[in-house]
């Protein structure tokens, strides 16, 4: 039974001029001989060339004479090798100063894919059968660093999608660092990390902790090591690693007057320098009845992948958090919508090629998974992954699919899990639901078709997928239709 699959016209392209001001560095000896000769120039010099980068940039970002002050206060420990106090500088002086220490960023100058959708928090102001929606996107620009953006939009009756006005003015958010750890967690995931052979006993460092220990408390009691003793090689490395860990945590806070289309989720930590990849974001109802945003995402630092998570219940403040656990070690875990028999339940893919199923008491930490699929049909032997978090229906747990197949075509399919026992599979589509057609085929990875997370409105099923990891759009397909499809899959 060949399910009808409805693609839609919208496009959601790559667009250069979006950019966001980053801070810029080299190395001290140039930014040094920067800050030399901003300081020679006269209080006139100083004031003309300030006005003038004003005048080109002030319209291109909101509050740029904030980013230039907080990248100045991140190169303000080189004064100290110029013995010049920072409090006798002009403000104008520590303004242009930071001008040096910035560059845009064209966020998805690259791409703009793997998209995913959930409903909105806000319902207001939205007619019969309408439905406003946030849909969160991967934007990759120069470097090929991705970085999570969003769009929000309007789904009509018929599940046409309205955008809504697009924000021009970018913003990164402040980050935070004020996470309290809980410290067996933390010496457990110290050994999940096999960190370096060293003489130091890092429980020399946490019990001087109480159980629960925020960023600084940690930092200082790393310092006190540091100062306390000579520290060989393999001892720094260690501290180092430890802080790594630490700063694996961190909160975002963006301003009350951006547009969440101007919000950018842009790597922080180390662990995630070179990207932030495919975040599938789900609407997750707790057992209180309230509501909490989750998206579980890679890290990527340009050799190693860490699976991450995102919380958020307004979308202004994010919480970044490491995934812990033995099984928190590849690609593509995806978030249950709420608790399945009293504990949080995953799909994951331990191997590289098969989905499994992971369940807990803590939604961070994950540390066993029973297998729930192999690839069956030849459009997916080479992988099979989910496209997203499960989806609640009468009939059981939709899970949407992506297989692998020749010539490493992506293509994307549907799966149907019992409720009460979501290892119990209760079809599966012979054939894929969509492959890439021939207006799909080309991009920056040809032949791909992927989704992150899709969501039901009215009578159908609302599939956001990129497309060839180059720009992304939606399709519809009709939800009866679709679990009828993967009912009667059961019996063939």
């Amino acid at each position: 039974m060949q399910v009808a699959v409805k693609r839609k016209t919208i496009k959601f392209l790559p667009d250069s001029t979006r950019v966001i001001a980053r801070f810029f560095f080299n190395d001290d000896e140039r930014a040094i001989n920067a800050i030399r000769l901003v300081l020679n120039m006269s209080e006139n010099e100083a004031s003309l060339a300030l006005n003038q980068v004003l005048r080109d940039y002030s319209l291109r970002h909101r509050n740029i004479t904030k980013v230039f002050e907080r990248n100045f206060n991140k190169i303000s420990y080189l004064f100290v090798q110029l013995k010049i106090e920072t409090e006798s500088l002009k403000f104008t002086q520590k303004i242009l100063i930071g001008s040096y220490f910035t560059m845009e960023y064209s966020i998805d100058a690259a791409a703009f894919f793997n998209p995913s959708v959930i409903e909105h928090p806000d319902q207001t102001e939205t007619g019969d059968g309408e439905k406003r929606v946030v849909m969160s996107f991967r934007a990759t620009g120069e470097g090929h660093i991705s970085s999570i953006v969003f769009r929000t939009g309007i789904l009509d009756a018929k599940s046409n999608l309205t955008i809504e006005p697009v924000g021009k003015l970018l913003e990164e958010a402040e980050q935070i660092r004020r996470h309290i750890y809980d410290k067996v967690s933390f010496k457990e995931k110290l050994q999940e990390l096999k960190l370096s052979n060293s003489e130091l006993d890092p429980n020399q460092i946490l019990d001087k902790l109480h159980d629960e220990f925020t960023y600084n408390e940690l930092k200082d009691s790393i310092e006190e090591i540091r100062n306390s003793k000579q520290i060989a090689y393999e001892n720094g490395n260690l501290l180092n690693q430890i802080m790594w860990l630490a700063k694996s945590h961190y909160e975002l806070d963006f301003s009350m007057d951006t547009h969440i289309s101007e919000r950018v989720i842009f790597p922080v930590s180390t662990n995630e320098k070179k990207g932030i990849e495919d975040a599938r974001f789900v609407k997750f109802s707790e057992e209180n009845g309230q509501v909490i945003y989750y998206a579980t995402y890679t890290a990527y630092n340009g050799s190693s992948i860490m699976p991450k998570m995102i919380e958020t219940r307004d979308f202004y403040h994010f919480n970044i958090l490491p995934i812990n656990g033995e099984i928190a070690q590849n690609k593509g875990m995806a978030l249950f919508p709420r608790k399945v028999n009293g504990k949080y339940a995953m799909l994951c893919r331990l191997d590289g090629f098969n989905n499994y199923i992971s369940y807990s008491d803590q939604v961070s930490i994950w540390r066993e998974a029973k297998l729930l699929q192999q690839p069956r049909f030849p459009w997916e032997f080479v992988q099979i992954g989910n496209c997203g978090s499960p989806i609640e229906t009468e009939a059981g747990w939709l899970v949407i699919t992506h297989g692998v197949g020749p010539m490493r075509e992506y293509a994307i399919g549907a799966s149907l899990f019992d409720l009460e026992n979501p290892e119990i599979e209760i079809g599966r589509l012979e054939k894929p639901l969509l492959v890439p057609n021939a207006d799909e085929r080309e991009g920056y990875v040809p032949n791909v078709v992927y989704s992150c997370g899709s969501m039901i409105h009215n009578e159908d099923l609302i599939l956001p997928y990129a497309i060839s990891d180059y720009a992304s759009t939606y399709a519809t397909i009709n939800l009866k239709e679709l679990l009828e499809a993967l009912k009667a899959s059961a019996k063939a």
